[in-house]
């Protein structure tokens, strides 16, 4: 089997893993599960996550140029080996972006706008399960519900910042960074989308505006080739008729 085929053939159980992951973790956060039940998400987050693994693994082994390959995906192996450790596993989070974005993100390129809106979405539902798993408890926090946890998300990501809400641990600090840079990126999505879009409807017109105007050129040619034409054979008819 080859890197390509490998990539195509997991693509999308990958994403499936993904968003199992997320379900389980927006679950484990939401509910905090005691007992037979935390044991069961932990047991099924290392399956999923094994899973990663066998993926990075397998790419691994089916590239062409192992070193390079392995220099240039080090953030991979980082985000499969890292979140092993408890105090990391937030980290666990970045993979799961990663996945879905290689899986439908290429299922909707050449939809920039679309796939811009709802990765930020899910980046707003995840940065706000993040912030409730990294700040709830804590001495001092003021964000300790899943409803602050969204409306502090939403004012981040679209940049406004309003400040009633604000992380007070260094982790929730690193989780805000992706939300504010998510909001600028998604602005600037979607201006360069409607400036493409502008220009591709004036270069529309343009085209459309200059096939009618060789259109009427080609008639005026034409008339004008019929009149001297006309013109030529008077003479001839004139002197015939003499």
């Amino acid at each position: 089997m080859t890197y390509e085929r490998w990539e195509r053939s997991t693509e999308w159980p990958l994403a499936g893993a993904a968003l199992s992951f997320l379900a389980i973790y927006a679950c484990t956060v939401l509910s905090q599960p005691v007992g037979a039940g935390a044991q069961l998400t932990e047991h099924a987050v290392l399956a999923i996550w094994t899973l990663f693994g066998v993926d990075y693994l397998a790419r691994l082994a089916l590239a062409q140029r192992r070193t390079h390959w392995f220099a240039l995906h080090l953030h991979e192996l980082a985000i499969v080996i890292l979140p092993v450790l408890r105090p990391l596993r937030l980290l666990r989070l970045l993979t799961l972006v990663s996945l879905l974005q290689r899986s439908i993100g290429g299922a909707l390129r050449g939809r920039v706008v679309t796939y811009a809106v709802s990765g930020t979405l899910l980046l707003v539902f995840v940065a706000a399960l993040a912030m409730l798993d990294a700040e709830r408890g804590t001495p001092g926090a003021n964000i300790e519900t899943f409803p602050d946890e969204l409306w502090w998300a939403v004012p981040t990501v679209t940049t406004v910042g309003y400040g009633d809400y604000t992380p007070t641990t260094a982790t929730g600090r690193c989780i805000a960074v992706g939300p504010m840079v998510a909001g600028i990126a998604l602005l600037g999505v979607v201006t360069a989308t409607l400036a493409s879009w502008l220009v591709q409807k004036v270069a529309e017109q343009d085209e459309a505006n200059q096939a009618a105007t060789q259109q009427q050129v080609a008639e005026l040619i034409e008339q004008v080739t019929a009149l001297r034409t006309e013109l030529a054979s008077r003479p001839t008819v004139a002197n015939h008729q003499a």
